[in-house]
C-alpha cells in the first residue's frame, strides 16, 4: 500500500510539474530599437492559423515539441523560433522594425497603430524630414503643405470647414500626445510653441472626430506624437538662417537692409533598460517682413520615460515644454500700396495703431501611466497641465491668461479575432483670468466608447460619446432635446461615429464613414470686447454650441515599381454644419449690449440711435453669432510616394481638392454682408486647392520643390470694401484700398518653394532653400499679404 502510495505521489507530481511548464510557456515580442512591447504581434505555430497575441505577450500551453513559431507583426520583420524541448524560463522575441517595405502607420483614428489603408476616414501624413528639409519653422507652415487643408492667419481649414475667425476657436483639433492642445481663453492653436523636433509624424484627419476627441474636433484632427528613445543614443542638431528680399512692388518695402531670421534646434535620446529621455531645446528670430513684426521665443521640451523593475507591463513618463516669446502681432494694413505697414504704426498716444507687443508664456506638462493587466488588457491615463499666459505690452488692458487641467483614462480590449474595444472617460477644467474677457470658468466632462469589428477583409467600427459642458455655473452648453411630445431636455449631448473599411485586393481599400460633432463656444467669442484700429468686436454672451456632420466615401490604391511604393486617394465628401459660430458685420446697441436692426429698430434702438450720446461710427464692427448654416461637398485627391526608380530616390506628397462651399441662410439681411450677393458662396473660402512636394535623391545631392495654389476667395465680409459710414465727408475704411486691390488681385494664388541639399557624409546636410521662387503677390485672408521671396541656408546634423 505504501509503495502504491508513493508512486501515486511521484506519477502526479510530474504529471503535475510537465502541466506547470506547459502552461508557463511564454513569449514576450518587443521592439528592438526601444524594447517597448509590441502589441499587435502575433503567431502561427507549425504553420497552422494566425493568432493573435495577448499585447504582445504569448502563453502557450503545448502538448508536445518540437515546434516552430513564427512570430509577426505589422511594420516588423518577422521571426521564427525553434523550440526542441521545453525552454527553461520566459523568451524575449525581438522584432526589427522594416525599412524598405514599411507601411504608414497612424494612431490617432482609433488610439491606436492602424495602418493607414485600413483607416475607414481620410488622412494625410507630414514626415519630420519634409519639415526639416524645407525650412519649416513652425506647426502652421508645417500643415500648410498638407493636400486638403489651408491655414489663414493662425486658423486652419480642411475642406472649406472653416474661415477667418479673428484668431480664436477652432473647427480643427491640435493633439499632442493624444491629448488637445488649445488655449484655455481663446480655443485656438499656438501653432509656434509646438515642438516640432519632438514629433515622430504630425497625422492629418479629415472629418469629425468628436466621439474620441470631443469638442474642436468638428472638421478633423491634428495630431503629433513624440519620438520615443532607442537603445542607440541619437543627437541632432540643426541650424538656419535667411533674409527677405525685395517684393515686386517697391511702396511695401520698409527697410533699407534686409530683414534676417535665424533658428538653432538641438534634440537628444537615449535609452537605458529601464530609463528612458528625450530633450530638445530652440531659439528661435525673426525680423519679420511686415514692419514692427517681430518675433524671439526660446523653447526647452522632453519627456521621461520610466518602466517598472518589478513588473514589465507598467510603463509611465513625463513629458514638458515651456517656452518664452516675445511677438509683434500684425491685423491691419495702412493701405493697399503699404501693406507691410501696420495701421497707425509708430502711434504711442492715441491708440490708434494695430500692432500690438505681447510677452508670453507656453507651458504644458504631462504625466501619464500605462498598464496592461493579467488579462492583456490596456489601461492608460494620461493627464496634462497646460498654461498660457500673454502680456499684451502695447496695453496691459488686454493681457489674459488660462489653465486647463486634463485628464483622461481609455481602457482598451483587443480580442483574438483582431476587433478592438476602446472606452474612456474625459475630465477637463478651464480656468481663465483676463483683462479682456474678464475672469471665467468651464467644465468638460465625457465618455464615450467604439468597437471596431474584424473579419476577414472587413472591418466595421462604431463608437458613441457623451458630453457634458458648462461655463461659469451657467446652462450647460450640452443641452440636448429628446424628440418627445414634452419636448425632455438633459445637459448631456449624444456624439455618434460609424465607419466602414474593405480590402478589395492586395493594394486596394474601399471606405465610408459618417461621424457627428460638435463645438462650444470659446471664452473669447463670448465675451472679446477691443477695438483694433477701426475695427470694433463685440461680445456676445448668448452665443450657442455649433453642430454638424461628416460624411465620405473614398477608395486608396496602392502601387509597386521594384522598391518604389505610392498610394492614391480619392474620396467624396460632405459636411454641414448647424449654428456655425462666425464674425457678423453688425450695428451694436450698447444699451441693450445686443446688434440693432437698422431696417425695423426697436424701441431700444431708436434711443440709442438719436440720443446723441453716442458716437454712432464707434459701435459698428463685428460680433461672434450663431448665423450660419452650410454645406459643403466636393472631391479630394491626395498621392504620395517613396522609394527608389533606378537610382534615384523619388519622394512626393500630390493634392487636389475641389469644394463647393454653400451658405443654407436665407436671410436677406444676413446675405446683403457677402461682398459678392451674386453667390451664396461661403465667406473666406474658395473652389480650388492644390498641394504638391517632390523630392529627388541621387547619391549625395537632393532636390526638392513644393507648389501651393487656391482659387479665388470670391467672397468676404462687404464692410472690408465699403466706407463705414458713407455720410460722412471723410471716407473710414477698416481696409483702405481693399476693394481696388481684390479687383486687381482675383485669380487666386499660386506659390513655388524650391530647395538644394548635399549630403557632406550620412551625418551631414548642407541645404539652400528659397521660398516663393517667383516673388508672387498672394494674400492668405483680406489685408494680409504673405512674404515676399525669402532665402535660407540650413546645417543638419546627427550623431
Amino acid at each position: 500500500m505504501t509503495v502504491l502510495m508513493m508512486r501515486l505521489i511521484v506519477f502526479f507530481s510530474v504529471f503535475i510539474c510537465q502541466n506547470f511548464l506547459a502552461q508557463n510557456l511564454q513569449i514576450e515580442v518587443l521592439d528592438a530599437q526601444t524594447n517597448a512591447r509590441i502589441e499587435d504581434a502575433s503567431y502561427l505555430i507549425n504553420g497552422g492559423k494566425s493568432i493573435k497575441s495577448q499585447n504582445g505577450l504569448i502563453l502557450l500551453s503545448p502538448a508536445k515539441y518540437p515546434l516552430s513559431i513564427i512570430i509577426r507583426a505589422p511594420f516588423y520583420i518577422a521571426d521564427t523560433i525553434q523550440l526542441n524541448t521545453a525552454p527553461e524560463g520566459p523568451i524575449v522575441c525581438m522584432l526589427q522594425v522594416q525599412i524598405k517595405d514599411q507601411k504608414t502607420v497612424v494612431v490617432s483614428a482609433g488610439k491606436r497603430r492602424q495602418a493607414i489603408e485600413d483607416v475607414p476616414v481620410s488622412m494625410e501624413i507630414l514626415r519630420p524630414e519634409l519639415i526639416d528639409n524645407k525650412g519649416i519653422t513652425d506647426l502652421e507652415q508645417a500643415v500648410d503643405q498638407t493636400p486638403g487643408v489651408y491655414t489663414m492667419d493662425g486658423q486652419v481649414s480642411i475642406r472649406g470647414g472653416s474661415g477667418f475667425a479673428y484668431g480664436t476657436g477652432s473647427r480643427v483639433l491640435l493633439l499632442w500626445n493624444g491629448m488637445p492642445l488649445l488655449s484655455g481663453y481663446a480655443g485656438d492653436t499656438q501653432w509656434n510653441a509646438i515642438p516640432m523636433e519632438q514629433a515622430s509624424q504630425v497625422e492629418i484627419m479629415k472629418g469629425a472626430a468628436s466621439v474620441l476627441y470631443g469638442s474642436g474636433a468638428l472638421n478633423g484632427v491634428i495630431a503629433l506624437s513624440e519620438k520615443e528613445p532607442q537603445l542607440i543614443p541619437l543627437t541632432k542638431v540643426k541650424f538656419q538662417t535667411g533674409f527677405y528680399g525685395s517684393p515686386r512692388r517697391q511702396s511695401l518695402k520698409w527697410w533699407s537692409s534686409p530683414p534676417m531670421q535665424q533658428q538653432l534646434e538641438v534634440f537628444h535620446s537615449e535609452l537605458k533598460k529601464r530609463m528612458g529621455y528625450t530633450f530638445s531645446t530652440t531659439g528661435f528670430h525673426n525680423d519679420g517682413y511686415r514692419q514692427g513684426e517681430s518675433e524671439y521665443r526660446a523653447r526647452v521640451s522632453g519627456t521621461i520615460y520610466a518602466k517598472a523593475i518589478l513588473d514589465k507591463r507598467l510603463k509611465a513618463g513625463l513629458g514638458y515644454n515651456f517656452q518664452v516669446q516675445k511677438t509683434g502681432n500684425f491685423l491691419i494694413w495702412q493701405s493697399d500700396s503699404l501693406a507691410y505697414t501696420p495701421s497707425g504704426y509708430g502711434d504711442t498716444t492715441s491708440g490708434a495703431s494695430t500692432l500690438v507687443y505681447n510677452l508670453g508664456q507656453r507651458l504644458f506638462i504631462d504625466p501619464y501611466v500605462k498598464f496592461i493587466d493579467a488579462q492583456n488588457n490596456l489601461h492608460q491615463l494620461k493627464t496634462r497641465l497646460y498654461w498660457v499666459n500673454n502680456g499684451n505690452i502695447s496695453n496691459a488692458s488686454q493681457s489674459n491668461a488660462a489653465t486647463i487641467y486634463f485628464a483622461d483614462y481609455t481602457f482598451q480590449h483587443k480580442f483574438g479575432s483582431g476587433s478592438t474595444l476602446s472606452a474612456g472617460v474625459t475630465a477637463i477644467e478651464n480656468v481663465v483670468h483676463s483683462q479682456l474677457f474678464g475672469n471665467h470658468q468651464s467644465q468638460n466632462f465625457a465618455t464615450y466608447s467604439q468597437l471596431e469589428l474584424h473579419k476577414n477583409k472587413l472591418d466595421i467600427s462604431g463608437g458613441l460619446r457623451f458630453e457634458y459642458f458648462a461655463m461659469d455655473g451657467n446652462k450647460p452648453d450640452s443641452q440636448f432635446q429628446i424628440p418627445t411630445k414634452d419636448e425632455i431636455a438633459v445637459p448631456i449631448y449624444p456624439v455618434l461615429r460609424t465607419g466602414l473599411h474593405y480590402k478589395l485586393k492586395e493594394y486596394t481599400h474601399l471606405r465610408a464613414s459618417l461621424g457627428q460633432g460638435i463645438r462650444y463656444p470659446s471664452v473669447a467669442e463670448r465675451y472679446t470686447r477691443t477695438s483694433v484700429g477701426a475695427l470694433n468686436i463685440f461680445p456676445n454672451p448668448t452665443l450657442q454650441p455649433e453642430k454638424g456632420w461628416a460624411g465620405e466615401l473614398g477608395l486608396k490604391q496602392g502601387f509597386k515599381i521594384g522598391d518604389w511604393k505610392a498610394m492614391l486617394d480619392v474620396a467624396f465628401f460632405i459636411n454641414e454644419y448647424s449654428n456655425m459660430m462666425e464674425f457678423s458685420f453688425i450695428y451694436y446697441n450698447p444699451i441693450t449690449q445686443q446688434a440693432l436692426n437698422p431696417i425695423n429698430p426697436s424701441a431700444e434702438d431708436i434711443e440709442f440711435l438719436t440720443s446723441g450720446q453716442y458716437n454712432v461710427s464707434d459701435w459698428i464692427g463685428f460680433q461672434a453669432q450663431n448665423s450660419e448654416k452650410a454645406r459643403i461637398s466636393g472631391l479630394d485627391f491626395s498621392f504620395n510616394s517613396k522609394g527608389n526608380l533606378g537610382k534615384i530616390e523619388l519622394i512626393s506628397l500630390l493634392g487636389y481638392t475641389y469644394m463647393n462651399p454653400i451658405s443654407l441662410n436665407t436671410n436677406a439681411e444676413y446675405l446683403a454682408n457677402f461682398s459678392d450677393t451674386t453667390t451664396n458662396m461661403l465667406k473666406y473660402r474658395f473652389k480650388h486647392l492644390a498641394k504638391a512636394d517632390i523630392e529627388a535623391n541621387f547619391r549625395s545631392w537632393s532636390i526638392g520643390g513644393s507648389l501651393r495654389y487656391n482659387s479665388f476667395m470670391r467672397n468676404i465680409d462687404r464692410v472690408f470694401e465699403d466706407d463705414l459710414d458713407p455720410a460722412l465727408n471723410s471716407e473710414v475704411y477698416i481696409l483702405p484700398g481693399l476693394k481696388a486691390y481684390r479687383q486687381k488681385y482675383n485669380q487666386g494664388n499660386l506659390l513655388l518653394d524650391a530647395r538644394l541639399a548635399y549630403l557632406f557624409s550620412e551625418n551631414y546636410r548642407f541645404s539652400f532653400i528659397v521660398n516663393n521662387v517667383l516673388n508672387a503677390e498672394v494674400s492668405s485672408r483680406p489685408g494680409d499679404i504673405q512674404a515676399p521671396r525669402n532665402f535660407l541656408f540650413q546645417l543638419q546634423a546627427k550623431f
